[in-house]
């Protein structure tokens, strides 16, 4: 039983369809189905039940799922722990859409300053799919915000963000001195669509305030929230990392008087895999950026 079987079988178990497992895997169909079957005549039965569009684990399968996980994590943290110089590496860091392009360049560039030798790929994900690479040991570490349901997961707070509301310039709240709750309750809003935790944080933040957003309009990015405020689509809250960033005269942000809406932003990795020193040295450049 070779190693490139085992990741080759996790991949098929993966997607489910051997033809989307080879184009992930980068090669042919025909290769990947002989590895297959080379690896169940060795097993003597079979470890995939063939459907007509898709194929699924039997018991034997589902056995092998489980261990074969195992096998190359050891693996990989024992490789991992041999070539741990401390100063370069390979950093796979995760972000949520509505974090990696307000936070990360700056921090990346802060890390290559101290790290040259060293290597950050950044995966930018939804929460619940970097959760899972994170328990997968397919991303070391990611950058979330609040509310997470994750077990085994350590979970370390790096900031405290306002979310700013958002107007078109011409909008009859911008002359008012100060916008409370009650100014918005009936106006329309734009937010990101239900995979995005802001729209969660906006919403829920909303509830606590004992009214609902009315929401007119969902999208899939924060820059397409933006225009469409400024083309007086509605109004909405953006985190205060993409204000910071918006240059534009075509929008207006406004702090709410009273209690103000934030979100939590949060790091979040596997603590039972290897832990690498060049890790952890990423972890504290990410504190110290965060805190500044």
């Amino acid at each position: 039983m070779e190693l490139d079987q085992l990741r080759y079988f996790l991949q098929v178990a993966c997607d489910g369809n051997f033809t989307r497992a080879a184009e992930h895997l980068g090669i042919s169909q025909p290769a990947l189905s002989r590895s297959i079957g080379r690896l169940e005549e060795e097993l003597g039965q079979p470890v995939f039940e063939r459907q007509a569009r898709c194929v699924a684990l039997t018991d034997a399968g589902r056995l092998l799922q489980g261990r074969a996980k195992e096998v190359l994590v050891i693996l990989e943290d024992t490789l991992a722990e041999i070539v741990d110089d401390g100063r370069s590496g390979r950093i796979r860091v995760g972000a949520i859409p509505t974090i990696a392009p307000f936070f990360l360049p700056e921090l990346l560039r802060r890390f290559a300053t101290d790290y040259p030798d060293a290597t950050v790929v950044v995966q930018e994900q939804t929460t619940d799919a970097l959760l899972k690479d994170c328990a997968d040991g397919k991303v070391d570490l990611a950058i979330l915000a609040l509310p997470i349901e994750a077990k085994y997961l350590e979970i370390e707070t790096l900031l405290d963000e306002e979310l700013m509301l958002v107007l078109p310039p011409d909008h009859e709240l911008v002359s008012k001195p100060s916008i409370v709750l009650s100014d918005i309750e009936q106006i329309p809003f734009v937010l990101l669509g239900e995979a995005h935790c802001l729209s969660d944080n906006i919403v829920s933040f909303c509830k606590q305030q004992s009214f609902h957003p009315v929401s007119v309009e969902r999208t899939s990015q924060m820059a397409t929230v933006q225009e469409l405020v400024s083309l007086s689509h509605g109004i909405s809250m953006i985190p205060m990392m993409a204000r910071r960033l918006d240059q534009s005269d075509r929008r207006v942000y406004r702090s709410l008087s009273g209690v103000r809406p934030t979100r939590t932003i949060v790091a979040v990795w596997n603590p039972y895999r290897y832990q690498s020193r060049l890790l952890e040295s990423f972890r504290q450049t990410l504190r110290a950026y965060a805190s500044s």
